[in-house]
């Protein structure tokens, strides 16, 4: 027992002298890096193809073709097929482009003055007038114009170089209001590859009033010179779907976030993801504009997500992305860096990975990267030398083996032993007798303690050693059993 936790005792003693580093590392808060690769920029466009029958004159078919952009904003992609959340004013247009058309073209082909706006007006003229009625109203059988309208929705990915042509998407299920969630899907299914960068979207909003949060969006296409805007924000008291969402207040009262965030919804970043401080999940959208910047919640999106029966997920690049960032943001450099070359190779025009990439290459081995001072560490401790250890280990074991035998002592029960008595005074044996004599006789012989060896008082008298007969001085054998005499 005394041997084992000396033994303990040098491994406790290895341990804090060595040191075990930490392996495992919490992902840091307040961070925007997981959701700004999935922000997308959103333009809607409204094309009208318009055929007017003019019966004025001679019969005349004017044909033409009119682009209406009605909206400008943010979307965020929640699946790798490119599915965006993004509000139904950058879906739906709520203009009657058709009634604008007409006017466009009655304005153009008859050279009058009507408004170029989406109203119905009167002209003077009673013919033209009966005309530019029934073009406003193109189902039915005696209209004068032939109207097609389709919505042309473009998204641009965050990618680098920019993609100039964007993709397509269109509006499958949208709320009732224009600052209500819209879902949006890509016209063209992606085919191959494994899709796009796509944002996690959280379980509910916090309820703490001043929760700190990020809005992420763009203010203009992507490009060399446009980058994703990130701005800071906190949360306000109340709000809901119902009011027009959760108000934005700073706690400190320094600055006036509605009229800071309405300004940006206004610039393009209506729509934009607002991100929660705790993990960098999407907790709502931006919304308002003016002075009144405000924010839906995300379980407004959750839902209408659930009845367009349309599931968020996460992807192969979101899996490697997020390993790489979160030894990016604990400065394990070195190791981060594998990590975006891998995102790069999955999705090329990742911007954000690149830029972090860069970073990461540029500090890999410096004095901020932590895994080089481990491995510094590492080799401080391997240049350290042993035998302090060895020593110390040896002291504790020789320490706990004394401890033991003092133990053992103490348990055993001591034997008393007498000391030999000494022997009896008497001639000196014959130096040449090489056997222990045994004789048979009754004479007054004294036997030592615990010894074998016999004398006789008389050293003069000799007796043989083979069968004890008196033997003469001069005898050189026994003269009863013929032994020789040893002299």
């Amino acid at each position: 027992m005394a041997r084992c936790r000396a033994l303990a005792g040098g491994i406790a003693v290895a341990m804090v002298l060595i040191g075990l580093p930490a392996s495992a590392h919490e992902h840091p808060s307040g961070i925007t890096d997981l959701v700004t690769p999935a922000v997308v920029r959103l333009e809607a466009v409204s094309h009208v193809e318009i055929t007017l029958l003019d019966h004025v004159g001679e019969l005349r078919h004017v044909e033409r073709s009119y682009d209406f952009p009605f909206a400008e904003g943010t979307g965020t992609v929640i699946s790798p097929d490119g599915t965006i959340v993004a509000l139904r004013r950058l879906a739906i247009n709520p203009d009657d482009v058709a009634v604008y058309a007409a006017n466009k073209i009655f304005a153009e082909h008859h050279k009058v003055k009507i408004p170029a706006d989406d109203k119905k007006h009167r002209l003077k003229n009673p013919i033209l007038d009966r005309h530019l009625q029934q073009c406003y109203k193109p189902e039915s059988d005696t209209a004068t114009c032939i109207i097609d309208v389709t919505t042309e929705i473009t998204a641009y990915p965050n990618v680098s170089p920019a993609s100039t042509d964007g993709f397509k998407v269109t509006c499958i299920k949208a709320g009732p209001k224009p600052d209500s969630p819209a879902v949006l899907v890509p016209v063209t299914p992606m085919s191959g590859g494994v899709g796009m960068p796509t944002a996690p979207l959280a379980d509910k909003v916090p309820d703490q009033v001043g929760a700190p949060v990020s809005v992420a969006g763009f203010t203009g296409r992507p490009g060399a010179k446009v980058k994703h805007t990130v701005e800071i924000a906190h949360l306000g008291k109340g709000g809901s779907g119902g009011d027009g969402g959760r108000p934005f207040a700073d706690p400190e009262n320094k600055v006036d976030e509605p009229v800071k965030l309405g300004g940006l919804a206004d610039k393009g970043m209506i729509g934009a993801p607002v991100i929660g401080d705790k993990d960098g999940h999407v907790i709502g959208l931006l919304v308002g504009g003016g002075k009144d910047g405000r924010m839906i919640g995300i379980r407004e999106v959750t839902g209408l997500l659930g009845e367009a029966k349309v599931v968020p997920r996460r992807g192969a690049i979101d899996t490697a992305f997020e390993a790489a960032l979160t030894r990016y943001h604990t400065q394990y450099y070195t190791e981060a860096a594998p990590g975006f070359q891998r995102v790069l190779e999955l999705y090329p025009g990742n911007v954000v990975a690149a830029e972090l990439l860069k970073d990461s290459l540029a500090k890999r081995g410096g004095p901020e990267d932590q895994g080089t001072r481990q491995a510094a560490a590492r080799q401080d401790e391997r240049s350290t030398p042993l035998w302090p250890l060895i020593l110390a280990a040896g002291i504790l074991f020789l320490a706990a083996g004394g401890g033991a035998y003092l133990l053992w002592r103490r348990r055993t029960p001591e034997v008393v032993t007498e000391p030999p008595q000494p022997l009896a005074a008497g001639p000196p044996l014959d130096d040449g007798a090489d056997q222990t004599v045994v004789v048979r006789r009754s004479q007054p012989f004294q036997v030592a303690s615990q010894q074998q060896v016999m004398t006789a008082p008389n050293p003069a008298i000799k007796y043989c050693t083979s069968c004890g007969m008196r033997l003469g001085p001069a005898h050189r054998f026994c003269g009863y059993c013929g032994h020789p005499i040893e002299t």
